[in-house]
């Protein structure tokens, strides 16, 4: 705990509250208050707990879901008997982490419990990860979790084992990023975009060795949703995390939640969590303004998730860059895309869509692409389109409200919830040579499948492409 009184961001005030020691080179050791366990990270930092004869220091701080290797097809038949993983590796992986949260007493949610899902998604909707709190998980996605206010980041294997075992990390401070838009959206403008957006005006690199705080009119005025998807792609311009500071949305959307604080312990914690802002005064190491009338719908080109152009745009033509490596990169991009310079991206045809992963497949991601599906059939060039809600609880309340119904009456697949079509680590992919118009937050080669081509987007204009069969901008259809 610090006793400077200099004015402080949000950032240095999470880390002042969680540093156990600070040592002489810079590092810290770090106390970790929420860790999230999957299959696939989980199974090597258990059998070293196991070989070094070690327990989990706080299982009670420890949650465990299957999320990547899960597949998203029916898990019980007609008579409601559990039918068997396919694939041996994932079978082997989801099998390990029922043992092994089994063994070390590790709470784990189980593949056919409602609240199954995908991590990212559980954490926040269960009210495990609070605002303050120092979340990790073997996975760079945590990153959503800062949309609480929560400074949440991913970790490696090891570290995994080393936060199982001590609760604690060994880390050296990152540098402060504002990430500031102002004014209105525009219509057909999401969360993704704004997410898009910021990835493309920082390049995928743009944040590295920062972690982001998002502030201005926009991010005050987005739902937890939104600010989810906003942080989930704070990684992918490089940052280690993405925070939004706590406000009565949040608090709004945490009261009630099955591991929220009750009675006068939330009362106690609210007050804590408005202290939870940036003083005026402190100063970032680094600030990125971005004026919002200045976003519109995007998609992705090429291969990185910089790669983006309004979806009125064309492919860009390499021989503009002057960076001979970016033009080389771009060369290469386009030869797996499959795309020409000048080509419109409004032209461009697609054979899969998949609306889901941790980027979005919350409740307001389901909405906004049934309003553009109801009333219309997917395009008969759409080989798959896949709509995976992110949880049970999602999926539940999505049907509560119909919009299974819409989707499948328009020619969607309706599965059970898990990673899905967003990184090829279950049945759910895309074949070589195909494109699919993704809501995820990766287009690398070969994410979605080897030789899979990726077009990230909202879920409003991935339903678009759906029902056209082609990258749509939304706003000609909505």
């Amino acid at each position: 705990m610090t006793t400077d009184s200099s004015p402080r961001t949000l950032y240095q005030k999470i880390w002042d509250a969680h540093v156990v020691q600070q040592r002489d080179d810079g590092t810290a050791l770090l106390y970790i208050d929420r860790h999230l366990v999957h299959e696939v990270t989980s199974p090597q930092a258990f059998d070293g707990l196991r070989a070094a004869g070690r327990k989990v220091r706080r299982p009670d701080l420890t949650l465990a879901v299957a999320d990547h290797n899960i597949q998203t097809t029916a898990r019980v038949d007609a008579a409601g008997q559990r039918l068997p993983v396919e694939d041996p590796q994932s079978a082997e992986q989801l099998a390990a982490l029922v043992r092994n949260t089994t063994a070390f007493g590790v709470e784990y949610i189980e593949d056919l419990a409602a609240e199954q899902g995908i991590v990212h998604v559980v954490g926040p909707e269960q009210g495990f990860t609070l605002p303050g709190t120092t979340v990790v998980c073997g996975d760079s996605h945590t990153a959503s979790h800062g949309a609480l206010g929560a400074l949440a980041f991913g970790i490696g294997t090891s570290e995994v084992e080393h936060v199982l075992a001590s609760q604690t990390l060994l880390l050296k401070r990152s540098k402060s990023l504002e990430v500031r838009v102002d004014g209105p959206l525009g219509p057909g403008v999401t969360p993704k975009d704004v997410a898009l957006a910021i990835v493309a005006k920082l390049t995928a690199a743009g944040g590295a060795g920062y972690v982001a705080e998002y502030t201005g009119s926009v991010f005050r005025e987005m739902s937890i949703e939104g600010r989810l998807t906003v942080c989930n792609m704070s990684i992918e311009a490089g940052a280690r995390a993405g925070l939004v500071a706590p406000d009565d949305t949040t608090f709004a959307y945490l009261k009630g939640k099955p591991r929220a604080p009750k009675r006068a312990d939330w009362d106690k914690a609210v007050a804590w969590w408005r202290s939870l802002v940036t003083d005026p005064g402190a100063t970032y190491d680094k600030v990125v303004t971005i004026d919002a009338a200045t976003i519109v719908p995007l998609v992705t080109w090429g291969t990185s998730p910089d790669d983006v152009v309004p979806i009125t745009g064309i492919v860009p033509d390499p021989a503009a860059l002057t960076d001979p490596a970016r033009r080389a990169a771009a060369e290469k991009s386009l030869a797996y895309m499959g795309l020409t310079a000048g080509q419109r991206m409004q032209d461009v045809s697609v054979d899969r869509i998949f609306i889901g992963s941790c980027t979005n497949s919350r409740i307001e991601d389901l909405r906004a692409a049934a309003a553009i599906a109801k009333g219309r059939h997917i395009a008969g060039n759409v080989k798959q389109a896949l709509v995976v809600p992110g949880s049970g609880l999602v999926k539940r309340q999505a049907e509560a409200e119909g919009l299974d119904r819409i989707f499948i009456e328009a020619g969607f697949e309706w599965r059970e919830p898990g990673c899905s079509m967003c990184l090829a680590m279950n049945p759910d992919k895309v074949p070589a040579g195909e494109r699919c118009a993704s809501t995820s937050n990766r287009n690398f080669v070969g994410r979605q499948g080897p030789g899979s081509r990726t077009h990230l987007l909202s879920p409003a204009m991935a339903a678009a492409a759906a029902v056209t069969g082609k990258l749509t901008d939304v706003r000609e259809i909505a």
